[in-house]
């Protein structure tokens, strides 16, 4: 959410910043909206001022046995204060109008985030490792010899729909192991803090994280009113709602494996072949908490973190900024990672590391006390991939395959699958 101070000081420079987002003439009709909720305000204290005054005076009339005086002031005070309900009831109805307003643009970008309307203009910051060459045509995942039966999807079908899948045997064990590997790194090497939260939540967190009101048809809801979680971004950021917590506190750093769930609203006949774009799916997902004078360093460590991971399994990739107009609602500044995928030829999005600044903090009224004694203040809020496990199996399976379909597994997993190196043909591991 915006800072409707920040706005009314210096329109021009936010509508010039929401117009890089896409958005013109954002602050006219805020301002509208901000000027009516106080004047409406002010109405309302100058009702209660009268209604004061004339309370005073009451008591002072009985006291004169003046009863003409009496009944008059006294009918004065039941005038004002039924004014002045209404006027603050009428306040709080734009103070809400406001707030929605508010709540319903994007944050700002950041001065070197890269102007543009979709991901063509988006700019490669950083590559690492090669694009694997084969000597026969690499086939997609779910192509392999080894992976289909362990891959299925028309079991899930039945189950639950299109853009499920039900895993079993070797493939499960890898998908398994993965997320353990990229928790232990996570928390042994790059310090933060293991968490397992709950992937049902309430309204205020989807408001807090900024799924909500806005994007509530990318989610599902259940019949008694919770969500599922789309990313554990919402949990893992909402341990700071309503909390004023120390500067000592900071940063926490947070990771978690959790299922997720989206209803991929707007994707249809879009990645339909195979389990990249899933309603369900699990991720490994990084949170920090910092102060606002650290958060911009805090992305670069963030998105360090989910690139040793790829590196670590020997997984080509490269970073991009994204531009403004491909960048997520909430987000100031992004780096995407995207995962070379053979059986494509393409580099796939397999994290998106975010710095969010006080966007979200305004919205779950998360601040810090300083050392010094000052002020509180918004907290800054950052969320990445770390990374999304079913798109790091499709990406092992699909770098490590043989042209028998079987596939050689990355060093680092060996440990995690009982010294197991490879998956057969078969489907066993071996």
């Amino acid at each position: 959410m915006h800072d409707i101070r920040a706005i009314r000081e210096n329109p021009a420079a936010f509508d010039a910043a929401m117009a890089r987002r896409g958005v013109s003439d954002a602050s006219s009709e805020i301002l509208k909206a901000d000027e009516a909720r106080r004047a409406r305000i002010q109405a309302a204290e100058t009702a209660q001022a009268e209604q004061n005054r004339a309370s005073k005076e009451v008591g002072a009339a009985k006291a004169k046995g003046d009863e003409a005086e009496f009944e008059r002031l006294r009918a004065t005070v039941a005038e004002k204060k039924a004014e002045v309900a209404a006027m603050q009831a009428e306040a709080k109805e734009l103070d809400g109008a406001l707030t929605d307003l508010l709540m319903s643009l994007p944050n700002l970008p950041m001065e070197d985030v890269p102007d543009g309307a979709d991901e063509a203009d988006n700019v490669e910051i950083h590559r690492w490792g090669e694009p694997k060459g084969f000597d026969f045509q690499p086939k997609e995942h779910y192509e392999l010899e080894g992976v289909k039966p362990g891959m299925d999807f028309e079991t899930a079908a039945k189950l639950s729909g299109s853009r499920f899948v039900v895993l079993s045997g070797g493939v499960a064990r890898i998908h398994r192991a993965l997320a353990q590997f990229m928790l232990d790194v996570h928390t042994e090497e790059n310090g933060l803090s293991e968490t397992w939260t709950p992937v049902l939540v309430r309204d205020e967190m989807m408001y807090g994280t900024g799924q909500l009101p806005k994007f509530g048809e990318d989610s599902y809801r259940t019949t008694n009113g919770w969500w599922l979680v789309p990313t554990a971004e919402v949990t893992l950021t909402n341990i700071v709602n309503g909390l004023t917590v120390e500067e000592s506190y900071l940063p926490r750093r947070y990771v978690a494996h959790t299922q997720c769930f989206r209803s991929e609203a707007g994707s249809a006949g879009k990645d339909t072949a195979g389990m990249l774009r899933q309603h369900q799916f699990e991720k490994v997902e990084m949170v920090s908490v910092t102060h606002p004078e650290k958060s911009r360093e805090e992305l670069d460590r963030m998105t360090g973190c989910a690139q040793g991971i790829l590196e670590r399994l020997g997984l080509a990739y490269r970073t991009i900024v994204l531009c403004t107009g491909d960048m997520g609602f909430g987000a100031r500044r992004t780096h995407d990672i995207e995962v070379w995928l053979p059986g494509q030829n393409l580099y796939r999005e397999i994290s998106s590391c975010s710095v969010c600044g006080e966007f979200q903090a305004r919205r779950m009224n998360a601040r810090f006390k300083p050392a010094d004694g000052g002020k509180p203040q918004f907290l800054h809020t950052l969320n990445g991939s770390g990374l999304a496990v079913g798109r790091c199996l499709i990406a092992v399976l699909e770098n490590g395959q043989r042209e028998d379909g079987s596939v050689e597994l990355p060093e680092a997993l060996h440990p995690y699958l009982r010294g197991k190196t490879r998956l057969g043909a078969d489907g066993v591991l071996a």
